[in-house]
């Protein structure tokens, strides 16, 4: 498998994601489109969208190669700085929005970056597009690390982010909650964690660990996992569910993977010795999925196959966005 065949898997979209797009009318807007998920989700939507509306993807757009593939996918582009509040009030009309902008990685070394990224820019988006329908993403990062018996944090459980970023992801949900109070905004929060592309996610940090010889630590012993493309599809699927207040739900795999088994998984088909250090804690950063499962289509990607087309695209030296997701981190510093 190539770049453009995993784009094209990534974002092909199934006749939920169809109908759901088909039962809101009017263009669809990406904002912050040029992230890891954004390229492929504006893909997928230009991809079920077939009755002549447009889909927008907005972001800086620092890799023009990244903007120019979408063009040519159909998709149109728009430049613009998302911290820039007059600049997003300029931004076109769109019934159907999807934002996907933040700030993980940096936020020990940058946090009023990370604030303004996951507070005031969501402000800015909530304000321009209050008469819209909005899915926001948000992560599994708003809870609190929970027993690996407990099932993981289900929606209506308390919040208790660890650490700098996580805590300005709580700010982000509670700035749309304030719009969905104050104005109806119509509202859904996707509390994603952790999507899997070939390129990059929890297991391609594993595979290289493993295959490179370095150590793998299973303190945060267990994650969930989920197919970015399936990932996609349910966020766009969200616009049908967007409510107020909003509608909330965690999305990710139902399994509970151990770190520990996944690198020697991996060990075996390398053919070589995983190494391991540290010690399974009794908590971890896990959510529960009976909300999506009860509300979504299953997940199409399962696990065993996810697995041997990351030791495939690894084996393969295929190309990687150098982005490890720091999933191992329990002190919240990313």
């Amino acid at each position: 498998m190539n770049e453009a065949e995993l784009d094209e898997l990534l974002s092909a979209p199934r006749p939920e994601t169809v109908a759901a797009l088909e039962a809101c009318a009017g263009d669809v807007m990406i904002l912050g489109a040029g992230g890891k998920m954004g390229p492929t989700l504006a893909r997928m939507a230009a991809r079920a969208v077939t009755d002549g509306r447009r889909v927008v993807a907005v972001s800086r757009w620092s890799s023009p190669a990244a903007e120019r593939a979408l063009n040519d996918a159909g998709v149109q582009t728009i430049r613009c700085d998302l911290l820039d509040r007059s600049a997003v009030a300029r931004l076109p009309d769109a019934p159907n929005v999807v934002f996907m902008a933040g700030q993980k990685f940096g936020t020990t070394g940058a946090p009023a970056l990370t604030w303004g990224m996951n507070t005031l820019v969501p402000a800015n988006c909530a304000e321009r597009f209050r008469d819209s329908r909005i899915v926001a993403f948000s992560t599994g990062n708003v809870y609190p690390l929970t027993p690996a018996s407990s099932g993981g944090s289900r929606e209506d459980d308390a919040l208790g982010p660890v650490g700098e970023y996580a805590a300005s992801c709580v700010g982000r949900e509670r700035v749309f909650e304030l719009y969905a109070e104050r104005h109806g905004t119509a509202i859904a929060i996707v509390r994603l964690n952790y999507a899997i592309d070939l390129r990059y996610g929890v297991l391609v940090d594993v595979a290289l660990k493993v295959k490179r010889g370095e150590p793998v630590a299973v303190d945060m012993g267990y994650v969930n996992v989920i197919w970015q493309g399936d990932a996609n599809r349910i966020a766009l699927e969200c616009l049908t569910r967007v409510s107020s207040p909003p509608f909330v739900v965690n999305v990710t795999g139902d399994e509970q993977l151990s770190v520990r088994t996944i690198a020697q998984w991996f060990g075996d088909r390398f053919n070589v010795s995983a190494q391991i250090t540290g010690t399974e804690r009794p908590d971890a950063l896990l959510s529960a999925t009976s909300r999506m499962r009860s509300t979504f289509a299953a997940p199409e990607m399962q696990t065993t196959r996810l697995l041997e087309l990351v030791a495939q695209w690894v084996e393969s030296g295929g190309p990687l966005l150098g982005k490890p997701t720091k999933f191992e981190a329990r002190d919240g510093k990313f």
